[in-house]
């Protein structure tokens, strides 16, 4: 079985190199963005046709979540015009597609201590577990914007296809949230980190054994769609901080702040806990709580 793979040098693409070798049975073609430049449709389809895979799983992205508002034209061509290219050639290849999305694509928000996902219409929640791959995505920035477009290209163009939505993706590789906590405190005495904006921290290695899972199962035909995956439990930013902290015995002082006091050029949303009963019951996976996975990932640097 041959499976390729685009973003190989990115977070999830490391991470799923990291495992490739457990899994002999599968040929995996890791491909950078100078081997397949997913926004160049006749690229795409020369490289598909040199190795014919069974799968492809989409880990390229432009995740510049700030950048994103001044380079609106790169952000869409990466992150919606990529993904359709991979869904045309996906489908003239009958390839699956698997794709990462993100919780971006939401724009939940705090109000009288209820969680609302729609800022105009001010609809509720429907779960007491978070977001569901029902409810209505509602992007505030460019990144979730294109993200969406991403997802509903996809859609539009070959149903044989897995959208996983994510959030928070740490992990020894790249860069990421856990890193640069690490590396801020051997820099400075103390820290500030925003405390009201909440959803679960995601291991990529989690992830990239998720995907392999999705790959072996059997009843592909029948669960095709959206799902949702992040680690278990819930934190906000200044929590996660803080038990990378408690785990590496790092002595700093942390201080909680709100998003006012640290404002970005585009908006994070306030809440992003994703529910995850769709993917745990269709594919028979157990998910490891975050702070289980951060101490596993950790150990690894």
């Amino acid at each position: 079985m041959v499976v390729l793979v685009t973003g190989a040098n990115g977070q999830l693409g490391q991470a799923i190199q990291s495992i490739s070798g457990k899994y002999p049975e599968i040929d995996f073609v890791f491909c950078s963005s100078s081997d397949l430049d997913i926004t160049n449709l006749e690229n795409c389809q020369a490289v598909f046709s040199n190795y014919q895979p069974q799968f492809c799983i989409n880990a390229a992205a432009y995740t510049a979540v700030d950048k994103a508002e001044s380079e609106p034209a790169k952000a869409f061509d990466i992150n919606a015009n990529g993904p359709e290219n991979l869904a045309i050639t996906c489908k003239k290849f009958n390839t699956i597609l698997i794709h990462i999305s993100t919780d971006f694509v939401f724009d939940a928000y705090f109000s009288d201590g209820i969680a609302y996902y729609d800022r105009e219409l001010r609809l509720p929640l429907k779960s007491d577990f978070g977001l569901t791959e029902t409810d209505v995505p509602f992007p505030s920035g460019v990144y979730g914007l294109t993200k969406l477009q991403g997802e509903q290209a996809i859609q539009a163009n070959w149903e044989k296809h897995f959208i996983i939505r994510t959030s928070w993706v740490y992990s020894q590789f790249g860069n990421n949230f856990m890193k640069t906590m690490l590396r801020l405190a051997s820099e400075r005495d103390s820290l500030s980190v925003v405390a009201d904006q909440i959803g679960t921290p995601t291991n990529a290695v989690d992830l990239a054994e998720v995907l392999i899972k999705i790959i072996q199962s059997s009843n592909h035909p029948s669960s095709f769609g959206i799902y949702n995956f992040s680690n278990e439990r819930q934190c906000s930013w200044y929590d996660f901080a803080n038990e990378i902290f408690r785990q590496k015995g790092v002595s700093i002082d942390l201080k909680p702040i709100p998003t006012s006091a640290y404002p970005t050029p585009a908006k994070r949303p306030a809440y992003s806990v994703l529910d995850k009963t769709k993917i745990k019951s269709t594919f028979d996976i157990k998910i490891n709580d975050w702070q289980t996975s951060l101490s596993a990932c950790l150990k690894q640097l």
